[in-house]
């Protein structure tokens, strides 16, 4: 790979990556309810299942997709059926939930391994990114370095929006501000599908 596709891979990275979405609304969301530090197994799991599922579609599973796009369409149904759901749920909480809530817990590590494979902006940027940047002629390090890169790049990334509603939990702890906030994000949520149901 040379240095010139290496800095484009690492800007493509970053856009991908910093941007709203899925993952990061839901990080925003659960750092203001939950706190940061309840919430990152949530960040670690968003890592970590993004990293695997980028190593899969450049293992093959990319290859399996395009052969059947029936396949992502199933998965870009499921994603929505569960962003819907988490909306919900976050459109319906009202105060901030304590450690013993029972009802209130941010997502567990594997929730959020699990989640990126139904998650549509996650298959959109492992595919975009095993085609356009890994190397044929020594296709299995470059599927590693691709994948390790958006592995390193999502870590900063995720934490600034982790970050972002962590820094606002108090502003947010008075009056109704909690409750309009997460009616917000769950409106961002809603709408962060529409490009990628396209």
């Amino acid at each position: 790979m040379t240095h010139e596709t290496l800095l484009a891979l690492i800007g493509f990275a970053v856009a991908a990556s910093i941007t709203p979405g899925p993952n990061n609304m839901m990080v925003f969301a659960s750092t203001v309810n939950f706190g940061f530090l309840r919430t990152l197994p949530h960040m670690a799991g968003v890592v970590a299942g993004f990293v695997l599922l980028m190593a899969a579609v450049g293992g093959g599973l990319g290859a399996v997709i395009t052969a059947f796009p029936a396949l992502l369409l199933v998965a870009k149904v499921a994603g929505a059926l569960y962003l819907l759901w988490i909306a919900w749920k976050i459109g319906t909480t009202r105060k901030f939930a304590s450690t013993g809530e029972a009802s209130g817990r941010p997502l567990s590590f594997l929730q959020a391994v699990a989640f990126q494979w139904v998650n549509p902006k996650a298959w959109i940027m492992s595919l975009t990114a095993m085609s356009v940047y890994t190397d044929p002629g020594n296709y299995v390090f470059s599927v590693a370095l691709v994948a390790g890169i958006f592995g390193l790049v999502t870590i900063p990334s995720i934490s600034v929006w982790g970050g972002f509603g962590s820094g606002l939990r108090d502003w947010l702890s008075h009056g109704n501000r909690l409750k309009w906030f997460n009616i917000a994000m769950a409106v961002v949520l809603v709408a962060s599908l529409w490009p990628m149901l396209r």
